[in-house]
């Protein structure tokens, strides 16, 4: 009964009486009452006056799976949630529920993480209520050295989603970042289990920086929110929703060929890197040089006084971005 009012007050402009309640759903007024006395130390604001009713003039952005299911408008991507309200890292929890058999389509989604994780075993801030991260499990019938790619994939689909929500128009820096004003909002780590020619799974995880004031000093010139951003708090369950709706579009285009070859224009178009003073530092050396995009394989291609270089792992700082100057 108490999904059912909430979803009453949610899509009502005006009051709704404890009468008309009562008989809507066959229970006493006294029992409306305790319903809204619920929903207001959930944190929804009710106003109530006395001749007209119950009017929701607030509510907060939580994250549980009602509130995902209630936006979620896919065909399968998110349909199957396992949400917690904290847990070590929702890429560990992913994987472990693939082991146990889950399938395609499955999304877990945290509102903290203890043990959230970044590329390269970094640390990723992860504080109750101020973000987005969840991990997508995929099991797709592609080549494993394909993989890396759905890196680039979500990152298109995540640039989407927060620009249909909040109407920010941000950049990707390769390949796993999105960016806005040179400091990152959002991180993507995709991790992968599979034999010498065949994957096992694959998840894709993504934490946004959603409604946070403030960043530990170490990140605050380097990291911003889309709070900060717009001055405006979004729903989380309704972006995350937004991002699953774009990945299964960006998903099967990518799986038609399997390779970038359909996304390379559109990704190029937002990519941070093009055209930019770029350095590179992988296991080998480091070098500098003048992004041009990436291939059909999700390479970035540089360009130096070599030649054209071929990255297809390790890191790229971008002039301009995180502070390189």
């Amino acid at each position: 009964m108490k999904k059912k009012i909430l979803e009453l007050l949610q899509n009502c402009p005006d009051f709704i009486s404890g009468q008309e309640l009562s008989e809507r759903f066959g229970v006493s007024r006294t029992a409306v009452w305790k319903v809204i006395r619920q929903l207001e130390a959930e944190g929804y604001v009710i106003q109530a006056v006395r001749n007209k009713g119950y009017r929701l003039t607030a509510q907060p952005d939580l994250l549980t799976e009602e509130t995902i299911q209630n936006q979620i408008h896919t065909e399968w991507a998110g349909q199957q949630l396992v949400v917690f309200s904290e847990t070590d890292s929702t890429n560990d929890q992913a994987k472990k529920l693939a082991e146990e058999g889950a399938g395609q389509g499955l999304l877990v989604v945290s509102d903290s993480q203890t043990a959230g994780k970044g590329r390269r075993g970094r640390s990723w801030e992860s504080r109750v209520g101020e973000g987005i991260f969840m991990t997508l499990l995929l099991k797709p019938d592609i080549a494993p050295g394909n993989a890396s790619m759905l890196t680039l994939v979500m990152a298109l689909a995540v640039r989407a989603g927060i620009r249909q929500v909040t109407g920010i128009d941000t950049q990707i820096k390769w390949p796993n970042d999105i960016v806005c004003d040179g400091k990152k909002v959002c991180g993507i780590l995709t991790e992968m289990s599979a034999q010498i020619d065949y994957i096992n799974y694959i998840v894709v995880g993504v934490g946004i920086n959603v409604s946070n004031e403030v960043f530990p000093e170490e990140v605050a010139s380097t990291a911003t929110s889309l709070y900060l951003l717009t001055g405006v708090t979004c729903s989380r369950a309704k972006l995350i929703s937004e991002i699953m709706a774009q990945f299964e579009i960006y998903y099967a285009q990518y799986l038609q060929t399997q390779d970038l070859s359909g996304l390379m224009n559109e990704y190029n178009s937002h990519l941070v890197n093009r055209g930019r003073s770029v350095r590179v530092l992988n296991p080998k050396r480091e070098y500098t040089g003048v992004a041009q995009g990436i291939n059909q394989a999700g390479e970035l291609l540089v360009q130096t006084e070599d030649g054209i270089m071929h990255v297809s792992s390790g890191e790229v700082s971008v002039r301009g971005v995180y502070g390189y100057v």
